[in-house]
């Protein structure tokens, strides 16, 4: 339904593409008025006239104006339906406009059938792509067995058994980064338990602490939140994976709920920190910054998965961090505006 400011934008726009046919009515008009005057003739005779022929003119004015605006209601709908506004408009146009149309109706076309073959190249390089991510998790399995059975070079197996950690947890990002690019799936909210979730992500990750010898500061949260618990532990992991990667040897990884507010996960590690520069980029898709690229252990995916997990979530994600005094990472599980998968 056309609003009141869109019917006078409507009517005004009618009137300037009929502009001319109005200036020859007016200038007819004008004419046969002088020709009255100056041949004293019955000036009743040319009112009646302009009466006459003003009425007719009118009838001619209103029934382009319904037509034009069922033209412009049409093209309301341009953008959802382009073909089948372009199809109506040519039963309501000159001649001279049809091959315009029809030839916008053929790149239309074209463009629809490119974008339905590059979607299909896209669904084919997925599929292949999640299989082979899928597949990929076998030899590391395999390898992880290995390892663990061969103990005859302890510094060697410490090495290889870090390394397989981080095959094994870039293969996940990448699943987990292919799931969420997915559309059209929901979430599973429920009340999930923070302590028996962390605890999960800890003992993922458990050979890392050990290995590197960083210190857990963490104590039972006691505490349930409504969320996505399968995502939530996606995000919880890679924080966690994050503070590892740059906290050094005898650093410490905090663990608490901030005590000020409700809902506030806190994981603080002591590690090599973020540039201020580098901040206010760190959740753009691939920017790895300044200490990715030195400690060439970055994708550039990690924090940008992480905060579109929190905006599907409803959740908020905030980092705050000094160069070489640590990072602390505030999710607020509070429920905010949900973003349907």
């Amino acid at each position: 339904m056309t609003r009141p400011g869109q019917h006078r934008k409507l009517i005004k726009a009618f009137l300037s593409v009929k502009r001319y046919e109005i200036g020859i009515y007016v200038g007819l008009m004008l004419t046969f008025g002088s020709l009255f005057i100056l041949g004293r003739l019955p000036l009743e005779f040319y009112f009646y006239g302009v009466l006459f022929t003003g009425f007719f003119f009118l009838g001619f004015l209103l029934f382009h104006f319904f037509r034009y605006q069922k033209r412009y209601r049409s093209l309301e709908y341009i953008e959802s339906q382009p073909l089948a506004v372009l199809r109506e408009l040519e039963t309501s146009i000159d001649p001279s406009e049809k091959y315009i149309l029809e030839e916008i109706e053929f790149l239309l076309e074209q463009l629809t059938e490119e974008k339905l073959l590059q979607q299909e190249k896209n669904t084919e390089q997925m599929d292949y792509f999640t299989l082979w991510l899928h597949q990929i998790k076998t030899p590391i399995a395999a390898m992880s067995l290995l390892v663990q059975q061969n103990q005859e070079n302890p510094l060697l197996t410490k090495k290889v058994r870090q390394e397989l950690i981080r095959v094994e947890d870039y293969t996940h990002m990448a699943l987990n980064y292919l799931k969420l690019d997915q559309t059209g799936k929901e979430l599973n909210l429920g009340e999930v338990d923070l302590d028996q979730l962390i605890k999960k992500a800890l003992k993922k990750f458990s050979i890392l602490f050990i290995y590197n010898r960083i210190s857990l500061d963490y104590q039972p949260l006691q505490q349930t939140v409504l969320s996505d618990e399968k995502w939530l532990f996606v995000l919880v992991e890679q924080i966690l994976s994050n503070s590892l990667k740059y906290t050094p040897e005898q650093g410490v990884i905090k663990i608490y709920m901030e005590p000020d507010q409700e809902n506030q996960l806190i994981i603080e590690d002591s590690g090599i920190g973020i540039r201020s520069e580098d901040l206010p980029k760190i959740f753009e898709k691939g920017y790895s910054g300044w200490n990715g690229k030195i400690q060439e252990k970055s994708t550039g995916l990690g924090l940008f998965l992480s905060k579109k997990i929190c905006q599907r979530l409803g959740h908020k994600l905030d980092i705050q961090s000094r160069l070489g005094q640590g990072t602390v990472v505030r999710i607020n599980l509070k429920q905010e505006k949900l973003e349907i998968f």
